[in-house]
């Protein structure tokens, strides 16, 4: 049973909703008997789902919350809805413009307990899949519970961090509003900072933890991209596993893509040059650029993902003839940094403020190279979509970045990847890659070794497959 608040279609605010959206219907095809329980928010109320339970009341604290479960199969998955009008009735999925909710604590704490009694009630899990914080007291509560309901003595445990940067930290005030006994505040257990985590309550009480690459769960035991957890996570080491996140080749794949103006595949190029005729006449730059690098962007706009090293080094790279398509939002002062760069080079850098599915597609189909120079990336997906669409990646070598790209330097490059987080580094990298565009026959050799590339969910559900068997004797 995977416990998440994401999952694509139904609610999505990042990658998290994609691993859930597919990985379970992997699992499935390996013979996996696999349920998801999610809120019920965002477009989850467009599900073809039947409600199964009408009253499940959950307690927490002295209050008493009647949620309601509904449920729906599809591609040998079931997928369980938790229903609570007054903490899931909600414009966004943990907050809206004045900030985050102040009760995430109880809506997430509801939805834990909420899986434990789905399993008790309709699918008996073996193993507790738990995604990210908000899923991260399901391990607890089921320790709290095991001496009690044999339901639960044989049951384990896995917490999958998908970025160590969201904690989901809160007051200790308010552990009693979670059902958290008072004796849980301790710094080898829920205890951080003077506050309680609710991603440490996972990180704790799981048998297994695993984050979304190798390279990342690696770096995370460091101070630098630790977040304070480092500690703990160096001493359950041996417990701790990076699988890369597979991605969905149904919907990015340019033979098949119907948001993209020409398809084209390893045996035909010819409609990719159409993909950046189009897109740049789409976004409103010159056609002279079709015989220059075009650098495409689709991203959030903050800090992790590397925008401030491209502000010191963007006024460099734009006084070369090169082009830049982005997509994106996020914090305030990168949105002006690449409304400035619109500003100072409108003829050569374009933006979208904003998200469009549509669009991104087809940023991937006609960049020539897609630039990634994030400060940390567990897992990351456009590199992987960029690799399919022949759009060679320029990424620092963090995390998953660095799993799934493979150097200039080597004979079976994939890629360009640079170290330093500095400007430096980041521009020297992009006017190599640039310079190496005008090689067209190594640099057509280097996009179809990247469009061969297989990071399907298959490869990856046999390492979760694994892993699960290796918890559980009776694991498919």
């Amino acid at each position: 049973m995977m416990v998440s608040s994401e999952c694509s279609p139904w609610a999505k605010s990042g990658g998290l909703a994609d691993v859930v959206g597919a990985l379970p219907q992997a699992l499935a095809g390996l013979g996996h008997a696999v349920a998801v329980v999610i809120p019920r928010y965002m477009h989850a109320y467009d599900a073809p789902a039947q409600r199964v339970i009408g009253n499940l009341p959950i307690h927490l604290g002295h209050a008493v919350y009647d949620a309601s479960i509904w449920e729906m199969s599809s591609g040998g998955v079931t997928t369980y809805f938790v229903e609570h009008a007054g903490l899931f009735g909600r414009d966004g999925l943990y907050g809206d413009r004045h900030g985050e909710f102040g009760d995430n604590h109880i809506r997430f704490a509801l939805l834990s307990k909420a899986a434990i009694e789905i399993s008790r009630l309709l699918f008996q899990a073996d193993i507790f899949h738990c995604h990210d914080w908000q899923a991260g007291l399901v391990p607890v509560y089921l320790k709290l519970a095991e001496s009690v309901d044999p339901n639960f003595l044989h049951t384990k445990t896995v917490t999958t961090i998908h970025n160590l940067g969201y904690q989901g930290n809160f007051d200790r005030s308010k552990m009693w509003e979670a059902s958290l006994p008072d004796w849980l505040f301790r710094p080898d257990l829920l205890e951080f900072w003077g506050r309680v985590s609710m991603l440490k309550a996972g990180l704790v009480y799981s048998d297994q933890l695993t984050t979304v690459s190798k390279r990342y769960a690696q770096e995370i035991q460091t101070p630098e991209y630790g977040f304070g957890m480092d500690p703990l996570l160096r001493a359950r080491h041996a417990s701790l596993s990076g699988i890369v996140n597979g991605v969905d080749y149904s919907r990015w794949n340019p033979e098949t893509d119907t948001a993209i103006p020409a398809h084209y595949s390893v045996e035909d190029l010819s409609g990719k040059a159409l993909c950046k005729l189009e897109l740049l006449r789409e976004m409103g730059l010159p056609e002279r650029a079709m015989d220059r690098p075009l650098l495409g962007i689709v991203s959030r706009f903050a800090t992790q993902k590397g925008f401030d090293i491209l502000a010191d080094m963007a006024w460099e790279l734009f006084r070369d003839d090169v082009y830049m398509v982005a997509l994106g939002n996020g914090e305030q002062r990168y949105e002006d940094m690449f409304r400035w760069l619109t500003v100072h080079f409108p003829e050569k850098v374009a933006l979208r403020i904003g998200y469009n599915d549509g669009l991104a597609h087809r940023i991937e189909a006609g960049s020539d190279m897609f630039l990634m120079p994030s400060h940390y990336e567990p897992c990351g997906l456009n590199q992987i979509y960029s690799l399919r669409y022949g759009t060679v990646p320029v990424v620092r070598a963090t995390g998953g970045l660095d799993d799934t790209i493979i150097d200039q330097n080597q004979p079976d490059s994939t890629g360009y990847k640079f170290n330093d987080y500095t400007g430096g580094a980041l521009l020297g990298t992009t006017r190599a890659a640039c310079y190496e565009w005008h090689d067209r026959e190594a640099w057509t050799a280097m996009m179809l070794r990247g469009m061969k590339k297989d990071f399907s969910w298959a490869a990856s559900a046999v390492e979760y497959s694994r892993l699960f068997q290796s918890l559980h004797p009776w694991a498919a």
